[in-house]
């Protein structure tokens, strides 16, 4: 087991790597932060689960795919709980869109993410939550203004129009559970 010091200093370097990534418009840095049989997942409403298994498919897919549109946006980590027991983090953030006019919109409600590392502090899985019917109200609020991403537009009629995403499985069937 990791000490707490060494669990801090893992936060520490977490969230300056997101910062960076959030700057840079790429999260696949982020990858280097993984085991290479780690798994990622999360929920996306009542119909479907993401689920990325190993460091390529979390790259290409939770870090690559799943945040490209999302360029102008930012995680800001307003908690952080350190589980030095279980070598377990939870961090709670905020998701902020940058608007074209200089102004910001906030998704209501709670998110996070939900680490497990191993001894080499690598993240074994990661779990994130969030309010998807407020995530939903807000992307709808940014078609509506005008401040949707191209490349997100793009996603969002690829999803429409009954295009199979990478890593996206009905409740239930995906290769690793979410919780």
């Amino acid at each position: 087991m990791a000490s707490r010091e060494q669990l801090e200093d893992w936060v520490d370097r977490w969230l300056k790597a997101n910062q960076d990534a959030e700057k840079a418009g790429d999260w696949k840095p982020l990858a280097e932060f993984y085991t290479d049989d780690a798994t990622y997942g999360w929920n996306i409403g009542p119909k479907e689960d993401v689920m990325c298994v190993n460091k390529d498919e979390i790259r290409d897919v939770a870090l690559g795919l799943e945040m490209e549109g999302l360029e102008n946006w930012v995680y800001e980590y307003q908690k952080v709980l350190i589980d030095e027991k279980q070598n377990e983090i939870v961090g709670f953030w905020k998701q902020i869109a940058n608007k074209s006019d200089g102004s910001r919109d906030e998704i209501y409600g709670i998110g996070g993410s939900w680490f497990r590392l191993n001894d080499q502090l690598l993240i074994e899985w990661q779990r994130d939550f969030f309010d998807f019917g407020h995530v939903q109200k807000a992307f709808l609020k940014l078609i509506e203004s005008g401040d949707l991403t191209p490349t997100m537009q793009k996603r969002i009629e690829r999803s429409l129009a009954g295009e199979k995403l990478p890593g996206y499985y009905p409740l239930g069937e995906a290769p690793v559970p979410i919780w």
